[in-house]
């Protein structure tokens, strides 16, 4: 992000916190999901639709960390 946006060269976040971009085309979807999340998470827990989120996106992970 440093490198994308410089201005921000001193912004810093909490670790274990991640950042992921969304399509303006899938922007819709996400909003919704997000006004439902409370709901959703009742089904599945924030930690497996986490790791099924990176397993999708070929993203390595150590499960230790997660």
């Amino acid at each position: 992000m440093h490198r994308v946006v410089p201005r921000l060269e001193d912004f810093t976040r909490q670790r274990g916190y991640g950042d992921f971009t969304v399509s303006q085309s899938h922007a819709r979807e996400v909003s919704h999901y997000i006004a439902r999340q409370k709901q959703h998470h009742q089904k599945t827990s924030f930690r497996d639709e986490f790791i099924q989120f990176l397993v999708v996106n070929e993203i390595e992970f150590d499960e230790r960390y997660v």
